[in-house]
């Protein structure tokens, strides 16, 4: 668990330190003379990203491995159970993990790269081992964001959606208050009723309760909700939402266009102006500020398309509900996430900011193709994600026109909802 926390925390440190490198550049560009202020300089953003850079090699190769294999040992057999025997047990499985990889690596650059020079690096394990290995951990979390963030961006309308209180246009709510209420009365006298020999009707009856209690209690929060918060807040989030989306399309549509006309956009490098010699922004220090609620916007984003996404739908943490495997998958995830964060925000053209310390050393950033197909990937998907978010209403009206509904062409989930029936068979609605 404390393993755990410490991975969560250089996850943070990892987002966070971008926006910090940003403003801490706008800062120096305006208090140039500041004495206060002389404590922030180009040595300590560098000696940062290098810790930040560490950590999350440490954390990823080792710490997280060590918390997982640990939690599966027993310790050995013919020594004596305890502490001590399962840590000696996790120290073996480490070592031989290290050896897999390191052997698979070397095969594989041997048989790609048969030269001399090639040769001598594969002796070099601090310069070219962990360089590499992150370089691919990096581009793996890349493709990651790539497919979580443009589907979180769609998902976050849905998402506010459900904690804002929505306006109440032609609606009556204490009259759905009544409805609700007599519903919840009329189950449960039915469940009152059920015979204890009837299992899968009780189990039935309970689920429509909850769910009935469910839509009763957001309803009683609509209704306690001031005009303000029904009426102004919750468009003006959406409007929010649907801004910062739309500049984010925008400035990775630039970024195409930066790279197709000018060789310098690209990302590889950090031969930057450095900390404090110029704006990394057109717009000064506003533009910096957009920059920075970008970043976060997109952070956001990746995490809510991450766990909205099919294959990890089953792997969201849940209170009192969640295993410590679970937990730790849960920690790598989001570390991956986190430290490919700065790379695709630069890839992106989000930020001009060029990486710094290990961050930008990865050989792929240098690949023209890659990066160009990253931000056309990027840009499409997340335009597609958006236009079947905005126009699945009117694709649903027009496919009950056509006849088709009952094709189950959509995936509305509302058209899997299913409600039991006084025989206790289930009747899709």
């Amino acid at each position: 668990l404390f393993l755990s926390t410490f991975t969560l925390a250089v996850s943070a440190g990892a987002v966070l330190l971008l926006p910090f490198s940003i403003i801490s550049n706008e800062i120096l560009l305006s208090f140039p003379q500041n004495y206060y202020i002389q404590w922030l300089n180009g040595s300590l953003i560098h000696g940062l990203w290098n810790l930040a850079s560490l950590f999350s090699n440490l954390c990823l190769f080792v710490l997280m491995p060590f918390a997982f294999f640990f939690l599966e040992s027993e310790g050995f057999a013919g020594l004596k159970k305890g502490i001590r025997a399962r840590i000696l047990e996790t120290l073996v499985m480490l070592i031989l993990l290290a050896l897999l990889i390191l052997g698979i690596v070397w095969v594989a650059s041997a048989l790609i790269d048969n030269d001399a020079a090639s040769m001598e690096s594969l002796y070099d394990l601090w310069e070219f081992y962990l360089p590499y290995l992150y370089s691919c951990i990096s581009l793996m979390g890349c493709l990651l964001l790539l497919l979580c963030t443009p589907v979180g961006l769609s998902r976050m309308f849905t998402v506010m959606g459900q904690l804002l209180v929505k306006p109440t246009i032609l609606e009556d709510l204490d009259e759905q208050m009544y409805i609700i209420t007599l519903e919840e009365e009329a189950i449960q006298r039915r469940l009152n009723g059920v015979s204890s020999m009837v299992e899968y009707q009780t189990v039935e009856l309970e689920r429509e309760l909850e769910k009935v209690k469910s839509r009763k209690t957001n309803l009683e929060r609509r209704k306690k909700a001031s005009a303000w918060e029904r009426n102004l807040v919750y468009p003006a989030v959406m409007i929010l939402l649907l801004t910062e989306t739309s500049i984010s399309v925008l400035l990775v549509a630039l970024n195409i266009l930066y790279l197709l006309v000018d060789e310098t956009a690209m990302p590889k490098g950090s031969g930057g102006p450095g900390i404090g010699n110029a704006s990394l922004s057109t717009f000064g220090f506003m533009g910096a500020a957009i920059e920075i609620i970008l970043i976060f916007y997109l952070m956001v984003s990746s995490v809510v398309g991450f766990y909205s996404l099919r294959f990890f739908e089953n792997f969201t943490p849940r209170k009192d509900d969640t295993t410590m495997t679970k937990i730790i998958g849960n920690c790598v995830s989001i570390l991956v996430l986190s430290s490919a964060l700065p790379v695709m925000s630069r890839t992106l053209g989000i930020t001009r900011f060029d990486l710094l310390g290990d961050f930008g050393r990865f050989n792929w950033l240098g690949n023209f193709y890659i990066v160009l197909s990253y931000n056309l990937l990027f840009a499409i998907m997340t335009t597609l994600c958006l236009v079947r978010k905005f126009t699945s209403a009117v694709r649903e009206e027009l496919l009950k026109a056509l006849g088709l509904d009952k094709l189950h062409l959509s995936n509305n989930p509302r058209e899997s909802e299913t409600k039991p029936s006084a025989n206790g068979h289930q009747k899709t609605l």
